[in-house]
């Protein structure tokens, strides 16, 4: 018993430095995580107030965001632009890179093994210092070796690493939904800006006919003696300023429309959409509550996956303090020609760990602990600013669309009175009771009120688009972990 002794004394260091090595390799070095407190919501949106209708709470946008405006050309455009836009194929290409990178990351969990085979002939120089003549100087070398390697992770640098890469991953992940929701929203801006702008050219063509007529009249009149020369150049000046603001409509829906192009993944020249004057009225929204804004913002979560990523980073720099643990080996043959290379003399083996402390390094790990912890730092100030900009966009497009509504509300009864401001205007002038530029400015006033109206209407529709923007449109956190999974560019915000 007593010669045994010796080999379960090794036996019980080996276990307990095993069961050391096992316990170290639950430690990590970086800060325990939580999400950054946030800027503190009210109960509920400020500009609100009270311009919400009580509805069904399945009138949110989920999904297919845009569908709760009930456009069926629109719905289209957005399926092209989830096939064919070439921004969200390089951001769904970034995706990919901050995956495998990820992939990268975790894959030092592992050990390495690696195989090779050396088979060489050399020669050896007469002229070297060591050379001997007992040795033969033309000889050949066949090596054939597995080498085996692993980093012990001791103070959970390879678990922080790993961990930081995966936050960046998610963080890419929703940098795509958030681009995917930003293009979207900015194709349904554009669609409805079209819509409007083929409602002022439908208004602006209307009042060119009408100018016309009411040019020809004058000059009726003038040649009757009943008018002056000046009032038709009042007309005629009215017609041609008409004109030019119809043809200035034609050039921006032109512009709208190649970059609706653009965005559908289309090339302008071959890409049409008929005109579709605006008539639509903005759905019912509801934001919602301001705690729940921060589960439903992608760009939002991006910047908390940045901060978590940060605070990972942090335990890798504070590791390269402490040594670093390895295990490797190697196993193979070695020989001096090809019929003894694999025989069992042959065979060369070894085994044993290592540790390495870096002693001194003028303050390089010093300062790499300090950037990662400035950087930590970084990234919090940013998820704080991207938490304040989200409220403020509910906030500015909640106002947007009160402000606009009762605007529309007004703009109506100015139209109706500009109208009959102009009736009467030319049934006086037509009477001889009053000269041509009280016709003129009814006119001018008339179209100011209508093109201003379409304006309005055009505004409002942007607005809410902008809103479910800013309310992330469909996307919720959850889907953060079924953008990691996914095989390809996304088809639609995710649901709730």
């Amino acid at each position: 018993m007593s010669c045994d002794a010796p080999r379960w004394r090794s036996r019980l260091r080996a276990a307990a430095l095993g069961g050391a090595l096992a316990a170290l390799a639950g430690c990590s070095l970086a800060p325990p995580y939580q999400p950054p407190p946030a800027p503190a919501p009210g109960p509920a949106y400020k500009e609100a107030g009270d311009w919400l209708q009580a509805r069904p709470a399945d009138a949110a946008p989920r999904g297919n965001w845009w569908s709760v405006f009930g456009d069926a050309q629109l719905d289209t455009l957005e399926g092209q632009a989830a096939a064919g836009n070439q921004d969200l194929k390089a951001a769904f290409a970034r995706l990919v890179q901050a995956r495998d990178a990820a992939r990268v990351a975790r894959a030092a969990y592992y050990p390495q093994l690696t195989l090779g085979a050396d088979p060489t002939r050399q020669r050896q120089s007469s002229n070297a210092p060591k050379f001997s003549h007992q040795f033969a100087q033309v000889y050949s070398d066949y090596s054939l070796s597995a080498d085996f390697s692993y980093e012990l992770d001791v103070w959970g640098r390879v678990r922080n690493a790993a961990s930081s890469a995966r936050a960046q991953a998610q963080a890419s992940a929703a940098d795509l939904a958030a681009l995917d929701l930003a293009i979207r929203a900015e194709l349904a801006a554009d669609y409805f800006m079209l819509c409007g702008d083929d409602a002022q050219q439908l208004l602006l063509d209307r009042t060119v006919v009408d100018y016309a007529r009411a040019l020809q009249l004058t000059q009726n009149l003038y040649d009757g003696g009943a008018a002056a020369l000046t009032d038709v150049a009042q007309a005629r000046a009215q017609l041609e300023t008409a004109r030019t603001q119809a043809e200035d409509v034609r050039l921006r829906r032109a512009q709208l429309e190649h970059a609706i192009a653009v965005l559908t993944g289309n090339p302008p020249s071959a890409f049409r959409l008929e005109p579709k004057p605006l008539s639509a009225s903005p759905p019912p929204l509801d934001p919602g509550l301001p705690s729940a804004l921060l589960e439903r913002r992608p760009d939002v979560a991006a910047a908390e996956r940045r901060v978590a990523s940060a605070n990972a980073q942090i335990g890798v720099a504070r590791a390269a303090y402490f040594p670093q643990f390895s295990l490797s080996a190697s196993a193979g043959f070695e020989g001096s020609t090809a019929s003894n290379w694999l025989e069992a003399p042959s065979r060369t083996w070894s085994l044993g760990p290592s540790a390495l402390l870096t002693v001194f390094d003028a303050g390089r790990i010093s300062a790499l602990s300090d950037q990662a912890r400035a950087a930590y730092d970084e990234t919090v100030a940013d998820y704080r600013s991207s938490v304040l900009g989200a409220y403020q966009d509910v906030e500015d497009n909640l106002a947007a669309l009160r402000q606009l509504e009762r605007e529309s509300l007004s703009e109506a009864d100015a139209v109706a009175a500009t109208r009959k401001v102009l009736e009467q205007a030319t049934l006086r002038y037509k009477a001889g009771a009053a000269s041509y530029l009280e016709v003129v400015t009814a006119e001018n006033a008339a179209l100011a009120a209508q093109q201003s109206q379409v304006d309005i209407q055009t505004r409002r529709m942007s607005a809410a688009v902008l809103l479910v923007k800013a309310l992330g449109g469909g996307w919720h956190g959850a889907a953060l972990q079924q953008s990691m999974n996914r095989t390809g560019p996304p088809q639609g915000n995710a649901t709730h």
